[in-house]
């Protein structure tokens, strides 16, 4: 069993950023996962880690497989990992399996900024602007000024009421 630092997957992800290779590192922070004791990053985070790694190798499986461990594991991870296996299905072509995920998660309430910022860009990238749009509205709503991922969310909004057409509003006006 290991502690894992933060330094400890920042080393990771810059060898796997110079070497180009997602799958070796997917590889790597799955080990890093299962080997997990302790440590300043959850055991959940690195699943995340994983999953967001084996998608861009192209493996949504193993992705899927991250993320579902992520969720039981119930960690700290950034955003609900639900929210990753939602956008790894419409991946799969299993938009039905993914709208439930989504609305499991509505349905739940206390979504995080995060999240709904996750959600938001996962259904403007499948097409479905209007959904986009009410995640980032919720999203922009829902977090405060120090909220880290504020200037983000505001800045997906914007973009998708840009595409649907729609006049600039009030939210609108604090991406400038």
């Amino acid at each position: 069993m290991a502690h894992v630092t933060r330094e400890h997957l920042d080393r990771l992800l810059e060898q796997a950023l110079l070497a180009d290779d997602h799958s070796s590192l997917a590889s790597r922070l799955y080990d890093v996962a299962l080997g997990y004791s302790s440590g300043d990053v959850s055991r959940a985070s690195i699943l995340v880690l994983a999953a967001e790694e084996w998608r861009a190798a192209g493996q949504p499986a193993r992705a899927m497989e991250c993320f579902q461990l992520a969720v039981e594991d119930g960690g700290e991870a950034g955003f609900d990992p639900r929210a990753g296996i939602a956008d790894t299905l419409f991946e799969l072509d299993k938009p039905d399996e993914a709208r439930e995920v989504i609305e499991t998660i509505r349905a739940e309430g206390g979504v995080s900024t995060a999240t709904a910022h996750t959600i938001a860009e996962t259904l403007v990238a499948y097409g479905d602007l209007q959904g986009g749009l009410e995640w980032a509205t919720q999203a922009a709503l829902g977090c405060d000024e120090n909220d880290p991922e504020q200037v983000a969310v505001l800045r997906t909004r914007y973009r998708i009421r840009v595409d649907l057409g729609l006049p600039e509003d009030e939210l609108d006006e604090l991406v400038h």
